[in-house]
């Protein structure tokens, strides 16, 4: 038996989907055993392959959320008991030398978004006419960085807006800078990539199904609380 202290978890619709979408009983069991190690036990899986791999990829960012929220909220790492290295001396700091150098560089290259270039980037996109971001919406971008996401990730998700049909049809109305600082908007749009037709393999063909209703659910849901 697998021990974990973690009691619970919110089993999103998206991972529904995206398991229904598989075609073989194996890769749903390497699916759905990847995603409950991951959120009992902390495991990241490393040895998933073909569809499984691409659904649990596809799932990422969301897992990895929950994660992290679980992890912050109860102070209970999530983790494999595996004896941690020694520590080299701090000779009198919190960190070794070496450490403390690795961090401040870290800090120094973290992305920085300029929101007027950003704001301007939605206004030439999609014709809108915001003036600027508000404080609030530009802390939400800022915790997107923190989270792992690249202001190249928020370039994508607008490019890839731009060429979905869903938001064609209603005149791009969500398309707000407020909506391209969300998660699940991230998640959503920053991942897809265009491959020609004729370059597709059966798989991806299939991984874009699965992103295809994600992408429907998610739309829909996010209409019906506007």
């Amino acid at each position: 038996m697998k021990l974990t202290k973690r009691k619970g978890f919110n089993f999103f619709r998206s991972y529904y989907d995206v398991y229904n979408e598989l075609e073989t009983d194996k890769d749903k069991i390497n699916f759905i055993n990847a995603l409950l190690d991951r959120q009992f036990l902390g495991i990241k899986p490393t040895d998933l392959k073909g569809m499984a791999k691409f659904a649990y990829i596809s799932q990422t960012n969301s897992i990895d959320s929950q994660v992290k929220g679980y992890e912050d909220k109860t102070g209970i790492k999530l983790e494999v008991n595996i004896a941690p290295p020694t520590a080299p001396p701090t000779y009198g700091g919190k960190l070794p030398p070496n450490l403390q150098v690795q961090v401040q560089e870290e800090v120094q290259v973290q992305d920085v978004i300029d929101f007027d270039n950003l704001v301007l980037f939605i206004n030439e996109t999609f014709g809108r006419k915001f003036e600027s971001i508000k404080t609030p919406i530009k802390n939400k971008y800022k915790a997107r960085l923190k989270e792992g996401y690249k202001k190249e990730d928020i370039t994508t998700a607008i490019k890839s807006c731009k060429n979905d049909q869903f938001h064609k049809d209603l005149n791009y109305k969500h398309c707000t800078p407020e909506y391209f600082s969300r998660l699940k908007t991230l998640d959503l749009h920053s991942s897809i990539t265009e491959t020609p037709n004729e370059n597709k393999t059966n798989e991806q063909i299939q991984y874009e199904n699965i992103m295809n209703q994600i992408a429907k659910n998610k739309e829909y849901d996010s209409k019906k609380g506007e």
